[in-house]
């Protein structure tokens, strides 16, 4: 582990541009169980969901059939998520992104998490590819909507003086699109990367999974953070194993003293 800690931070120190995909496994370090097990919650605290496919509640006709049912689903994970903190793997993110200001240097971190914790450890150049749980927009026209009060049986409706739609999770829910400007970005960032850092993530989910081989392809250094491996793992140059709150510190503390200034 030591020597692949010091390779990685060497093509750390000497790129231009890093970018780094981040999945569930880095959010469940805080506490944030994956999305499947927040939908197997057996407590008097989820009684309504707990014999939902979290699938069946997130999703466009789900939100049909059922707007209180999902508008409480939610709530219910605003509350879970905003409950835990930024681990360390979240807060050495933020350490290394700071080591590449001013330009030209640059560092984007793509996530697939939906749970802000990576705002809170106060990344900045955040790409949201599966969109957030704690802002909101409309149903029918996506309206962005601002402060909305919490605990409430049924979605509210759209302030949008001629809308009554009723408002719904920022999130990208199956069946739909994600967002062309993030994944455009997102893309982007993976072209044009000199070292690539996937952590946390099973390397399954498309869009996303697709990122790693993208910068692969051109050129990029590709570097795997995870518990186990995965289907990434053999296409790699280096497999860090362990949990991102712990490789990810030390990493940074290597970069930092690295002989060549970053």
């Amino acid at each position: 582990m030591n020597v692949t800690l010091e390779l990685v931070a060497d093509y750390i120190a000497n790129s231009r541009k890093i970018a780094v995909l981040t999945g569930a496994g880095t959010s469940a370090e805080s506490g944030v169980p994956t999305f499947r097990a927040q939908g197997q919650n057996k407590s008097a605290q989820a009684p309504l969901w707990e014999k939902y496919d979290p699938s069946e509640l997130a999703s466009p006709s789900g939100f049909k059939r059922h707007p209180d049912l999902v508008w409480q689903w939610y709530d219910w994970r605003r509350n879970l998520v905003e409950s835990v903190s930024p681990n360390a793997g979240h807060h050495a993110l933020a350490a290394l992104e700071k080591l590449y200001h001013p330009q030209p240097r640059t560092f984007t971190l793509i996530t697939q998490n939906v749970d802000r914790l990576h705002h809170r450890a106060k990344s900045q150049n955040i790409l949201e590819m599966h969109g957030n749980i704690v802002s909101f927009r409309c149903f029918d026209h996506g309206h962005q909507a601002g402060e909305v009060e919490r605990s409430l049986p049924s979605p509210p409706l759209c302030n949008d003086g001629q809308c009554h739609s009723k408002l719904r999770p920022n999130v990208v829910w199956f069946g739909e699109s994600l967002d062309s400007a993030v994944l455009d970005a997102a893309m982007a960032a993976a072209r044009q990367c000199d070292v690539f850092i996937a952590i946390g993530t099973s390397a399954l989910v498309q869009p996303a999974a697709s990122l790693p081989y993208i910068a692969r392809e051109h050129g990029a250094k590709l570097v795997e953070i995870n518990l186990e491996r995965t289907a990434l793992s053999e296409n790699v140059d280096a497999f860090l194993q362990g949990r991102s709150g712990d490789v990810l510190p030390s990493l940074v503390d290597l970069v930092k003293a690295h002989p060549r200034p970053v």
